[in-house]
C-alpha cells in the first residue's frame, strides 16, 4: 500500500511565504507525475501545479510567478513553495502521485489527506 503524507500547512499572511511538502511511502517501484491541487468548500478540486519525473511543470494561471513546486525523487517527495499568497489562495491543498506499483508497469493514483492554508489579509 502507498501513503501520501502531507506536511506544512497552517496560517500564513498576505504576501508572506509557506512550504508544503508531500512524501510518498510504500512499496513503490517508482512515481511518475506529482502535484498539488486544492478545494474550497462548495467548489471541484481545482489543480496547482504538477511536475514529472524529469522536471517538467505546469501552473495554473492564477499561481504562477508566486508558487514553485519541485521534488526529490530519491526520497519521493514534493514540495510547494507558496510566495506572496493572497486570501484567495486559502484552501485545502491535496498532493496527488502516480505511482508504479509492481514490476509489471500498474500504475496507480493516490492522493494525500489534505492540509488546510488559511491565508489573512
Amino acid at each position: 500500500q502507498v501513503q501520501l503524507v502531507e506536511s506544512g500547512g497552517g496560517l500564513v499572511q498576505a504576501g508572506g511565504s509557506l512550504r508544503l511538502s508531500c512524501a510518498a511511502s510504500g512499496i513503490i517501484f517508482g512515481v511518475n507525475v506529482m502535484g498539488w491541487y486544492r478545494q474550497v468548500p462548495g467548489k471541484q478540486r481545482e489543480l496547482v501545479t504538477t511536475i514529472t519525473t524529469g522536471g517538467s511543470t505546469n501552473y495554473a494561471d492564477s499561481v504562477k510567478g508566486r508558487f514553485t513546486i519541485s521534488r526529490d525523487n530519491a526520497k519521493n517527495t514534493v514540495y510547494l513553495q507558496m510566495n506572496s499568497p493572497k486570501p484567495e489562495d486559502t484552501a485545502v491543498y491535496y498532493c496527488n502521485a502516480e505511482v508504479l506499483v509492481s514490476f509489471r508497469g500498474t500504475m496507480r493514483d493516490y492522493w494525500g489527506q489534505g492540509t488546510q492554508v488559511t491565508v489573512s489579509s
